[in-house]
């Protein structure tokens, strides 16, 4: 099985610690996915967003900075790891994202949810407030 990395930076109307609360805490990831969310940040807990469509196990948590998961695909071989790191950028926000280890049929899709269901939708909800 081929794998790929997905790599992309987003701009956010936020500061980092909006965003950061926006990514960790299961009652705001329901205001912008619309969709019941399990997510906490204790390293080693599972996660699940979009009524389980996506799950995975969150690594590594750093306030308003950065969030490490592994998300997972069936039967693959290598660990696919999410990175998510926040900069400052004046007022806002600028989204540095990482995704390793997508399955090849699996890219296109994943890619086009990071820009719209993901992102994308974190964009507007930050700019509808």
């Amino acid at each position: 099985m081929y794998m790929k990395d997905f790599k992309k930076y987003y701009h956010l109307t936020a500061t980092p610690e909006e965003v950061y609360i926006a990514l960790t805490n299961p009652l705001t990831i329901e205001l912008w996915t619309g969709e019941s969310a399990e997510m906490s940040t204790e390293p080693g807990s599972e996660f699940s967003m979009w009524e389980g469509s996506i799950v995975g196990k969150n690594l590594e948590f750093e306030e308003g900075k950065k969030i490490v998961q592994q998300w997972y695909f069936d039967g693959q071989p290598e660990l696919s790891i999410v990175t998510i790191k926040l900069h400052a950028d004046k007022s806002d926000t600028s989204v540095e994202l990482k995704h390793t280890n997508i399955p090849d049929g699996e890219y296109d899709e994943f890619a086009e949810g990071w820009d719209n269901s993901y992102f994308g939708a974190l964009a507007e909800f930050f700019e509808g407030e």
